[in-house]
C-alpha cells in the first residue's frame, strides 16, 4: 500500500499513547522539602495540561495533552499517597531525612541525605531511603560499619 494511503493521524495517535510513570510500592515518605517538590511538579503538570486544552483542539497536538494527562495521574497519586516525615534535630542513628557522612576502605569521606524517592538526586548528595546504601546505613550510629556493594563504609557523622 502506498504512503499517500496512510493517515498522519495514526503516527500521532500512536506517540501520544504514553504509559503511565511507574509508582512505587514503598511508602511515599517525603521530607518536608520533597513534598514541597512535589507540590511545585503537580503545579507544572496542571499547568501544563490546561494548556494543552486550551491550545484548540486537543488532537491539533495529542502528546502535549497524553503527557500532560499522564503526569498529572502520577503527581496526583504522589501528592495522595505521600507521608510528610519531620526531620530529627539530633539524630543519634541514621534514620530518614537526616544527612550521613560515611568513609569508605579507600579514604574517601561522602555525605548523603536520606530522602523520599521523588527528591532523591545522588550528584546533588541524596540519596532514596530505599536505595540500598540507606538500607544498610538506616539504624546504625556514629563509629558503626556496614557493607555496601561488597565494601565496608564507616558512619562518621550523623546531621
Amino acid at each position: 500500500m502506498s504512503v499517500a494511503f496512510t493517515r498522519d493521524e495514526d503516527h500521532e495517535a500512536a506517540a501520544a499513547n504514553l504509559p503511565d510513570r511507574p509508582i512505587s510500592s514503598h511508602p511515599n515518605l517525603v521530607t518536608p522539602q520533597g513534598l514541597a517538590q512535589l507540590e511545585a511538579a503537580f503545579a507544572q503538570a496542571r499547568a501544563a495540561y490546561v494548556a494543552a486544552q486550551a491550545s484548540g483542539e486537543v488532537s491539533d497536538d495529542r502528546t502535549a495533552m497524553a503527557r500532560a494527562t499522564r503526569d498529572l495521574r502520577y503527581y496526583t497519586a504522589r501528592l495522595a499517597s505521600a507521608q510528610r516525615i519531620e526531620p530529627v534535630d539530633q539524630p543519634e542513628t541514621v534514620v530518614f531525612g537526616c544527612t550521613v557522612t560515611i568513609a569508605r576502605e579507600d579514604g574517601r569521606e561522602q555525605a548523603f541525605r536520606i530522602v523520599g524517592e521523588d527528591e532523591a538526586d545522588p550528584r546533588a548528595g541524596s540519596i532514596g531511603y530505599v536505595s540500598p546504601l540507606a538500607q544498610a546505613l538506616m539504624g546504625k550510629s556514629v563509629g558503626d560499619e556496614a557493607v555496601v556493594a561488597g565494601a565496608g563504609v564507616e558512619v562518621v557523622a550523623i546531621a
